[in-house]
């Protein structure tokens, strides 16, 4: 029983702390925008399902909180679910004479539907950016009060026989550009070359007090997952630093130039990784689903609650990990989110290209089948995430063990 209590505090919970926050971002962007463009709203819901706790405020939208806290949405009022399809030119019709019979001319422009299409696509686009724009405040948060983990740039040692050997790099080197970006950590060139394998690579060192160009092509290698224990595959060139390595708290305003250069950064690896998986260089092993987002939660968790002595301290540990899991997991939710997939914002947005190009919206039938198509690979891609989890050495889950 104590197993159980204490497995829960530590996974289910968090777990579902962090999901509810980033989750709660992404449909606050969406509804304050279309709040802003004056669009009625019927319902803002955290979860699924039988309804727990509800609000209805002034301006008419229900505010609840359903049984299945595993998501959330916003419902326009007009949309036939929380999903809000476009409706084709004959529904949009039949949408606008029950509007004008049942509330009057002037009420259509408060629907969602019928406002112009660029107000609709920034309503859709609010959830993603307010995704990036919350991983932009954490990671600013977190460097100016924690700070970011730092080593110079300095090149102590290169392996015989490395690309970094073949490149030309030697011991003394001070790398001060990866890739054309100026740089001052060596951590930050690090996490470049892990996730850029078989890339040519341009570094500018300072040797003697000279620049020089040397371009390497990162290899695969077989590191050691932090979390799970089980090896992974990233880039690497073959350098060492001077193993000097602090912790750099920063000012305001180089924070936040650094969090959003970590947000860019998180989304241009995906991409990157997404591009080498569709031509079979990649493989699929490094997709997780909820399983590795519970595990890594209760790892981190774990983590900073060993931080201090006290319970305060204790606490703060535990807080400030959860702040820095948010940030991630945020990225994540945006950028899936833009993927163009019907279901997803960025199918609504692949829509919204078409009726501006046509001048007119998708016929229902396109739209139904599309769905189907969008339901499918979503499932598809979380049923094949979640059979990667599986497939973790050690999966613990509430003190049981899966080998």
């Amino acid at each position: 029983m104590l197993d159980i209590i204490r497995n829960t505090l530590f996974t289910i919970l968090p777990w579902l702390v962090v999901l509810t926050v980033v989750v709660v971002v992404h449909e606050l962007g969406h509804f304050l925008m279309a709040r802003a463009f004056g669009v009625a709203v019927d319902r803002f819901s955290i979860g699924f399902g039988k309804t727990l706790l509800s609000h209805r405020d002034r301006q008419g939208t229900e505010w609840r909180i359903a049984a299945l806290p595993l998501g959330g949405y916003v419902k326009f009022s007009g949309d036939a679910d929380g999903s809000s399809s476009v409706p084709d030119a004959e529904d949009l019709d039949d949408l606008r004479r029950q509007i004008i019979a049942k509330q009057g001319p002037e009420a259509v422009k408060r629907y969602f539907h019928f406002k112009p299409l660029w107000q609709r696509a920034l309503v859709v686009l609010a959830g993603p950016m307010a995704n990036f724009l919350l991983a932009i405040a954490v990671s600013t948060l977190l460097l100016m009060t924690v700070g970011e983990v730092y080593m110079k740039p300095l090149i102590s040692t290169v392996q015989p026989g490395s690309p970094a050997a073949q490149a030309g790099f030697q011991p003394g080197d001070l790398v001060t550009k990866v890739d054309g970006r100026s740089i001052d950590n060596f951590v930050s060139m690090g996490q470049f070359v892990q996730y850029h394998a078989h890339r040519p690579i341009d570094f500018v060192v300072m040797r003697g007090g000279r620049q020089i160009t040397l371009t390497a092509t990162p290899i695969l290698a077989l590191h050691k997952d932090p979390v799970f224990g089980r090896p992974v595959q990233l880039g690497q060139i073959g350098v060492r630093g001077d193993g000097h390595v602090s912790m750099r708290p920063l000012s305001p305003l180089p924070a936040f130039v650094h969090g959003v250069g970590q947000v860019y950064d998180t989304v241009d690896i995906t991409v990157h990784y997404l591009g080498r998986l569709l031509i079979g260089r990649e493989s699929g092993d490094q997709l997780g689903g909820p399983i590795r987002i519970a595990l890594t939660t209760k790892t981190i968790t774990q983590d900073g609650a060993t931080v201090g002595h006290t319970l305060a301290q204790h606490s703060y540990g535990v807080a400030l990990s959860l702040f820095g899991l948010i940030g991630g997991i945020s990225i994540s939710i945006g950028f899936m989110n833009l993927l163009p997939i019907p279901m997803l914002d960025g199918g609504h947005l692949m829509f919204y290209v078409y009726e501006a190009l046509a001048r007119r919206p998708v016929t229902a039938r396109v739209q139904a089948v599309s769905y189907r198509v969008g339901l499918a690979l979503v499932v598809g891609l979380m049923l094949f995430a979640t059979w990667n989890d599986l497939q973790l050495p050690v999966l613990k889950i509430l003190g049981g063990h899966v080998s």
